[in-house]
């Protein structure tokens, strides 16, 4: 269960991070207010994700969650480059979450 919650984190950590940047930089209301909002959510996941997962372990896979998500997100609805680099860095990220995943004890 905790692996699961620790995705959903992971997956609001993406949400946040793309409505932060419709926000403007906070100048503009209901991005703001999304962007609060999944951070009080991604929070507080990751720390229940916590009790029962290493914190090295929950914390990376965590971030790498909300890097590649976004990663992708900027792809596909900003229209951000999608080049051999930049996709060869997100494959090197998910194979740290993968290898992170099988070497934890929970």
């Amino acid at each position: 269960m905790a692996w699961f919650i620790l995705i959903i984190a992971g997956l609001f950590e993406v949400v946040w991070a793309f409505s932060m940047k419709l926000s403007e930089g906070f100048t503009r209301l209901w991005p703001s207010v999304v962007t609060m909002a999944a951070m009080l959510v991604s929070f507080g996941l990751l720390a229940w994700s916590m009790r029962s997962l290493p914190l090295g372990t929950a914390y990376t896979v965590w971030t790498g969650i909300g890097a590649v998500g976004s990663f992708v997100v900027g792809i596909v609805f900003l229209g951000e480059t999608a080049n051999a680099a930049r996709l060869s860095a997100a494959a090197l990220i998910v194979s740290g979450l993968v290898v992170m995943k099988l070497s934890s004890p929970s």
